[in-house]
């Protein structure tokens, strides 16, 4: 391979002088006639290369580190031991990152807070699932303060208890976005009806006998952890009594839980930092976190449809059981949605039943599988 050369220069305010011919170094870049270009000029990788080359022969010969020759009469600019760059070159350097970055940043972070908030929230489904097992029933308390003191505080640790007209005590949030993006403002005082006022308003009886729910009042805790929790107390609440048939799903419901995973901090949204809990049966208890996608899978569709239509959906959805669209039901208002009449659960009552819930009286039935009716996934946690 042939060898070309290099001409090293002194610096100066005159002429720049070559001392040196290195070969096989070639540090300059050649026109056509052979004459070599000023180094400044030559496209920045070039440059580099040139750099490095010239660092390479300079350290292998033991010579100065010097400029590169500009062969226009001035002294060299661009320096063996590092690359210098033009004002024009580093500000379009930092305006490409400033672009990057602005573009990346947003959807880096988020997905770094959603990754936080799942973990959160199944830490805290882990605690409330493993809590609830060890109170034994958990009905027959006069009020949700006393069931926090005297029952809950055994089970978990809790850092303090506020009631309905002071939840802002406890890191509760004055406004809430909803999974359709509307504003739920909390109310003081809270209660039962402000989430669903068919938790207070349907039938007082069905076949399994008369039952009546008050217009409950909120309390909140802070828990050990940093989370908020509103919570709602029905200590008349009943056990499941081997339903064959339709029923109401209000009498089930013993508790029911709105937590923030970080206080009043934000973004104070639903399906974010904000999620539901409920708990079913006084004991034997069912404790059930869904969320919900806000938009319905489908209607008309077979319970093996819904079950398909879920998975198409998204890889991450499934069709929930009969408890936890229950709890959809009771949180409606504050999830913004909307829901029409029937939705099937993932609940098999029999090979050719399963299911489904009414999402405006709250009924319950089972229903032949072959049966069209509506579709609302949940996501897996």
């Amino acid at each position: 391979m042939k060898k070309r050369s290099v001409s090293i220069c002194t610096g100066g305010g005159g002429p720049a002088e070559p001392v040196l011919q290195l070969d096989p170094c070639d540090c300059t870049t050649k026109n056509l006639s052979g004459k070599a270009e000023p180094v400044a000029s030559a496209p920045l990788v070039l440059r580099l290369a040139l750099n490095a080359t010239a660092r390479a022969c300079a350290e292998e010969r033991g010579l100065p580190r010097r400029a590169l020759d500009s062969t226009q009469g001035k002294p060299c600019s661009v320096a063996l031991l590092g690359l210098a760059f033009t004002m024009a070159e580093i500000l379009l350097s930092l305006t490409i990152i400033g672009v990057v970055a602005a573009i990346t940043l947003p959807s880096l972070t988020g997905n770094i807070n959603e990754r936080t908030w799942n973990t959160q929230r199944k830490a805290l489904y882990a605690r409330f699932s493993q809590a609830i097992p060890l109170m034994g029933a958990i009905n027959g308390y006069a009020d949700g303060e006393t069931f926090i003191s005297a029952g809950l505080n055994k089970v978990l640790k809790i850092n303090n208890v506020c009631d309905s007209e002071h939840l802002e005590d406890c890191g509760i949030a004055s406004k809430i976005t909803t999974l359709n993006a509307g504003v739920f403002s909390v109310p003081s005082p809270f209660l039962l009806s402000d989430l669903n006022s068919s938790m207070v308003s349907y039938s007082t009886s069905d076949w399994l006998g008369n039952y009546s729910q008050s217009d409950s009042e909120a309390v909140a805790f802070e828990s050990q952890a940093g989370e908020s929790i509103i919570l709602f107390y029905m200590p008349n609440c009943q056990a499941e009594k081997g339903e064959t048939s339709y029923h109401y799903a209000q009498p089930k419901v013993c508790l029911n839980m709105i937590f923030d995973l970080n206080g009043s901090k934000g973004p104070n949204t639903v399906g974010k930092d904000i999620g539901i809990m409920s708990v079913l049966y006084p004991s034997d208890s069912s404790v059930v976190m869904p969320y919900p996608n806000i938009n319905d899978a489908g209607s008309g569709k077979t319970h093996q449809e819904a079950l398909q239509l879920c998975k198409q959906q998204d890889e991450e959805y499934r069709l929930p059981t009969r408890d936890e669209l229950t709890s959809i039901f009771v949180n409606k208002n504050i999830l913004g949605l909307p829901m029409e009449s029937w939705y099937w659960s993932s609940s098999v009552k029999s090979a050719t039943t399963a299911w489904d819930q009414s999402m405006v009286t709250g009924r319950r039935r089972p229903s032949p599988k072959t049966e069209k009716i509506r579709v609302k996934c949940v996501k897996r946690f």
